[in-house]
């Protein structure tokens, strides 16, 4: 009898980090299912997967910012097994939260909070259930501390690292391991869609830049060992930890300094 072929989810599957991904589960013969709100470059991404890769390879043009999407997704399997499932796709909003644009961060707290938890929750039972399977989170170095002037995305950051943690230890025994990886600052298309979703300019602060390939195959082999928290790189490692020596106060401020030196004109 012939194997069946494993299937994966990948949200934010069109550039940076969740095409990479996407591209290391088509090299082990997953089968995928890739969303996106971009259909170009969906379709971009799913050609030049398909020219290094024979895989099977399904498309789904959503929103992940709107209600109900997460099931959406859902149906859309047709009662298929999960046995990955990766919660990559994000953005991220520059300003005062003051001043920022509500129906903008409803967007954000609904893509990073709701559908990434809801999504989480509708492919977990079957995975219990056969007692295996993997669930890779997208957080960010952002959730180890307070970031003024990109609040919420700090603070959903938080929430992803630790709900991603919470429901790891809940999963021990199952067969089940979800991870959370962590990257810094990382080369990918994220500055396009900050500052309430005009095109910003590049951070001015290039140091410790990460390769997205590299941060992938980073995240990829931890979900694949079942690490449940994966900071890519020793500098970062050594950012996160920095939060437990130096007061809180002074961690925000030296972060509100960094966010004001990257958008300086």
């Amino acid at each position: 009898m012939k194997n069946k072929k494993k299937i994966a989810i990948v949200t934010g599957a069109a550039s940076g980090l969740g095409f990479e991904l996407a591209l290391l589960l088509a090299k082990d013969n997953y089968e995928l299912f890739l969303v996106d709100v971009d259909a170009t470059k969906l379709e971009g991404a799913k050609k030049d997967i398909e020219a290094q890769y024979a895989t099977s390879i399904q498309l789904l043009h959503k929103d992940l910012s709107k209600p109900n999407v997460s099931e959406e997704i859902f149906l859309a399997l047709e009662g298929k097994d999960v046995d990955v499932l990766i919660n990559n796709a994000g953005f991220g909003i520059f300003g005062s939260f003051n001043d920022t644009d509500w129906l903008r961060d409803i967007s954000m707290l609904n893509l990073h909070v709701l559908t990434t938890t809801h999504l989480t929750k509708l492919v977990l039972k079957g995975m219990v259930a056969r007692g295996s399977g993997k669930i890779l989170n997208m957080s960010s170095l952002a959730a180890f501390q307070p970031g003024p002037l990109m609040s919420l995305y700090y603070a959903t950051k938080a929430y992803i690292l630790s709900f991603s943690e919470a429901i790891a230890n809940e999963l021990k025994g199952t067969g089940v391991t979800v991870t959370c990886l962590c990257p810094g600052q990382t080369k990918t298309c994220f500055q396009e869609v900050v500052s309430n979703g005009a095109k910003a300019s590049e951070n001015k602060i290039k140091f410790n830049i990460a390769c997205p390939k590299q941060v992938a195959e980073y995240g990829y082999d931890a979900m694949k060992k079942g690490k449940v928290v994966a900071v890519p790189g020793n500098f970062n490692k050594f950012l996160s930890k920095l939060p437990r020596f130096v007061p809180r106060r002074t961690a925000t401020a030296i972060i509100r300094k960094i966010q004001e030196k990257n958008r300086d004109n």
